[in-house]
């Protein structure tokens, strides 16, 4: 007979781990499956201040152990495994896996979303060291300083708001001529006086010094093809986010942009099947806010067992 867990989850972060502590501490037998390393996208993040508890702040990877540990005090076991497909419906789900089939009365789906990048060369060896893709976890790093931000788009245009109160200068670099973000996120991006907005531009080459530290982008005019060199001390990436969704595509329902429908309660479409995290529809994403999500989850997957 195969063993049958109480809880698969699908997903290392800190959704994924705070629903395998909670579960395994309301006495499920709980498997997390993690293709590569604990933490998620997480682990990227070389100093993170905006996590509870931490008053000098703590390492991502540091963080991801700190978590991975507190899970597996308490019986939780980790595979690190990738999964090639589910099996969601039915009493019992199954994950299949290149280490073999897992399976479980309940799946909880912490599969994260990843950032849509640049694709300049030069972009990893930047990442976290100039190249970010989030504003509120790494804008402090830029008090006084002048950053850039790629996009047009909400997110975008409410990163740059974000920095403004901290940087000395943002520019906004967007394809287009016009924003795509709502009106009144815009009415307070053109109110800032120290955001400059450079039109119908993309980068197309990063800058770096004799030191290998990054110090701007070229940036080329879509209609005229001129290029210019800007000068910026860091680089907020905000163009979109890809949910790491495809696999559950025909089994779950997903909105317009890919995302997992779940709302608050974290429930699927699916009985018995939770979305948690940066994979799920939610407002805001951030470690803290997956790890509710992770607590969430296992309330209603008590409730569903029971």
């Amino acid at each position: 007979m195969e063993h049958i867990y109480d809880m698969l989850i699908i997903g290392g972060g800190p959704g994924g781990y705070t629903a395998a502590l909670y579960g395994a501490r309301a006495g499920m037998d709980v498997m997390i499956l993690e293709k590569a390393m604990p933490g998620g996208q997480m682990i990227q993040s070389h100093q993170i201040d905006n996590y509870p508890g931490f008053e000098e702040g703590i390492d991502g990877f540091t963080l991801a152990e700190k978590m991975r540990a507190g899970a597996e005090r308490f019986g939780v076991r980790t595979e690190l495994t990738e999964v090639l497909g589910v099996n969601l419906t039915g009493e019992i789900k199954s994950a299949e896996t290149d280490s073999g089939t897992f399976y479980g009365r309940t799946v909880v789906i912490a599969a994260g979303a990843n950032p849509r990048k640049l694709g300049l060369p030069g972009e990893d060896r930047f990442l976290s060291r100039g190249i970010h893709y989030c504003a509120s976890c790494d804008g402090m790093f830029y008090r006084g300083k002048t950053v850039m931000v790629i996009g047009g788009g909400n997110t975008a245009v409410s990163d740059a708001l974000l920095l403004s109160r901290v940087a000395e200068r943002v520019i906004l670099v967007h394809r287009r001529d016009s924003l795509r973000a709502e009106k009144i996120v815009q009415n307070g991006l053109f109110a800032a006086e120290n955001v400059e907005i450079r039109w119908d531009s993309v980068p197309v080459e990063l800058q770096e010094n004799a030191d290998g530290r990054l110090t701007g982008a070229v940036l080329k005019n879509v209609k005229t093809g001129e290029e210019t060199p800007v000068d910026a001390d860091g680089i907020f990436v905000s163009i979109g986010r890809i949910p790491a969704s495809e696999m559950f595509r025909d089994q779950l329902d997903l909105d317009d942009s890919g995302y997992i429908i779940a709302d608050e309660s974290t429930r699927t479409n699916l009985p018995g099947v939770y979305a948690v995290g940066d994979i799920r529809t939610k407002a805001v994403r951030q470690i803290v806010t997956a790890a509710a999500d992770g607590a969430v989850a296992v309330h209603y997957a008590e409730e569903y067992l029971a």
